[in-house]
């Protein structure tokens, strides 16, 4: 919709506690394409599958590798490196933002999260990432 089209920006949830995801999943999905996903195997499958817009990252994840290191993969990637990631988490000390920060998201919130707070996170990106491909 930001894009001028009928068609809405694609986002990926990746997030373990599955009350979370669906929490997410059906508030976001009233203004985005939504796809989560839980652990960096099924993470893997969801990028090669689709072109995101923006992908809401927690920290903690089923499996090897943690959001933080998923995080670093992407952005040292050329074909991803300027997908935004927005590091959604419940990791809320100051250590925590700063190893985030250093892994490459380009925001960093922790839970809880005001509903209009990320909102207004994810438009900001989008619209970033819209006027900059024209």
């Amino acid at each position: 919709m930001l894009d001028g089209t009928k068609t809405k920006p694609k986002i990926l949830i990746v997030e373990d506690d599955y009350d979370n995801q669906k929490f997410l999943e059906i508030f976001l999905k009233k203004y985005y394409d939504v796809v989560t996903c839980e652990s960096e195997q099924s993470f893997y499958k969801c990028l090669n599958d689709y072109s995101f817009d923006l992908i809401i990252m927690d920290i903690s994840l089923k499996g090897n590798k943690n959001g933080l290191e998923l995080t670093k993969e992407i952005k040292n990637n050329p074909q991803y490196k300027n997908l935004p990631i927005v590091c959604l988490t419940a990791h809320a000390f100051p250590k925590d933002k700063e190893n985030a920060i250093e892994a490459g998201v380009d925001v960093f919130l922790s839970k809880p999260v005001e509903n209009f707070v990320l909102i207004n996170t994810i438009n900001d990106f989008l619209k970033k990432k819209f006027v900059n491909n024209f």
